[in-house]
């Protein structure tokens, strides 16, 4: 695999992650830097990890993992997205007492949840003896790039609307983890 069919593979790989990382800029009323980078190493390390742990894993589980792979982002984006909602409607009302708080808990599912499919490409990088530090390497960077990127574009549109916001990012992770679930199924 060439430097640029890797690069587009990344890009591809980050879109998830990338659509996650707007909604979590969606939640700051201002824009936390510190949390910007930490959501965005978050979702860059579990993309360079889930490929390493596709490759080490091998073709011996990839009718398992590709099976189930749709159920797990379809739930844990549901529920996250749902969260998401929640939160925004029962504080509808409500002054917002506390800064942003980054949720290290969530930040891990909503990072496994977009990673899934990435565990399936390091499966393919086995079968194609490819080089799996420098493939990693590269996800990982883009995904990092792109989902700083994101914080950062979720928080400017974020700040004008806040509630309305919140709720069209739950909203999001919600019809996300739909698609991946119909996609999972052969339906789209």
């Amino acid at each position: 695999m060439g430097t640029t069919e890797l690069l587009l593979l990344s890009l591809g790989l980050a879109m998830d992650a990338f659509s996650v990382s707007v909604c979590k800029g969606l939640s700051m009323k201002r824009i936390d830097y510190r949390g910007a980078a930490v959501t965005a190493l978050f979702f860059g390390g579990f993309q360079a990890i889930m490929p390493l742990l596709g490759y080490f894993l091998g073709s011996r589980f990839e009718d398992y993992i590709s099976r189930y792979s749709h159920w797990v982002g379809f739930i844990l984006l549901g529920f996250i997205g749902g969260k998401m909602i929640w939160e925004a409607l029962r504080s509808a009302d409500e002054e917002e007492l506390s800064p942003y708080r980054l949720d290290l808990k969530e930040l891990t599912v909503l990072a496994i949840a977009t990673s899934i499919d990435a565990l399936a490409v390091g499966i393919v990088f086995a079968a194609q003896r490819a080089g799996i530090a420098f493939s990693v390497t590269v996800i990982g960077l883009v995904t990092f790039a792109v989902c700083l990127i994101g914080v950062l574009i979720g928080n400017r549109f974020g700040s004008r609307y806040e509630k309305k916001a919140e709720l069209c990012g739950g909203a999001v992770l919600i019809l996300i983890g739909v698609k991946l679930l119909l996609d999972g199924l052969g339906v789209l």
